[in-house]
Order: C-alpha cells, then structure tokens, then sequence
C-alpha cells in the first residue's frame, strides 16, 4: 500500500507521540511510505521552529532523519494536481499522491480530511489509519 505522511505526523513521531507506532508502520511490509523534497523541506521548517526545538535535541533530530530516509522512499512530483483547496500548501501533497498513486493520505489537517478522496489516494485521519492497520 502506497502511503504519505503530512508533516503533522511526522511531528507527532519526532517529538514522541506516536512513536512506538510509527517505527511498527515504517517497518511493515505491507507499506511503502513516500516522501518528496517539498514535504522534507516542510517538515524542516516545522523542526525549527522555537517550539518544536524546545521539545527535541539534535540527536533525536539526527535520528529521526536517518529513520526517514531509511525508511522511505523519496519521490519527484511529476504532476500538478488541480483542485480546489482550502489551503493551496496542500497542494504538493496531492501531486505527490498523483506522481506516485498513493492509495492513502494520512493527516491531522481539516482540510485534507475533509476532501475524502483524491484520484487513488483516500484521506485519512491517524485514528483511522490505526484501526485499519490493526484491523
């Protein structure tokens, strides 16, 4: 199953939330887990941020790259999805969903949730994806 990660969830990991969770997801078989320049370059502004730096020192930011990208695979978006967001920085996601034919979206963001579904990839919430992973 082809899978992307909003930020939000890569956050979550970093600073431990859902951590023990998402090294289960990130070695599962059944998964492939992508990421693209634009969501690494999102998730390391986010890092930087005094509040998020506040909580993580750099070797658990070392450690949570060197997971990524072992992990991951890194993908090019070679398509421009055109639909109507609420927030046009949703936009890369969806093209990487184009670009790679993810199956799922997993994110904490309203708004992506709220479009349901975009070409092959169905949006949804990290409860969600938990039951359907235990399921």
């Amino acid at each position: 199953m082809k899978i992307i990660l909003d930020c939000n969830i890569w956050i979550s990991f970093l600073i431990g939330h859902q951590a023990e969770w998402m090294k289960r997801i990130l070695t599962d078989v059944r998964f492939d887990i992508f990421v693209c320049d634009e969501l690494l370059d999102e998730i390391s502004d986010v890092i930087s941020r005094p509040k998020i730096r506040s909580r993580v020192n750099d070797d658990e930011i070392e450690d949570f790259f060197r997971i990524l990208y072992a992990f991951c695979r890194v993908a090019k978006i070679d398509h421009d999805a055109q639909v109507p967001v609420r927030d046009p920085q949703d936009l890369y996601l969806l093209s990487l969903a184009e670009s790679v034919e993810a199956e799922l979206i997993v994110s904490g963001d309203a708004d992506l949730i709220s479009l349901k579904q975009h070409k092959s990839a169905r949006m949804m919430t990290i409860a969600s994806f938990k039951t359907l992973v235990q399921g």
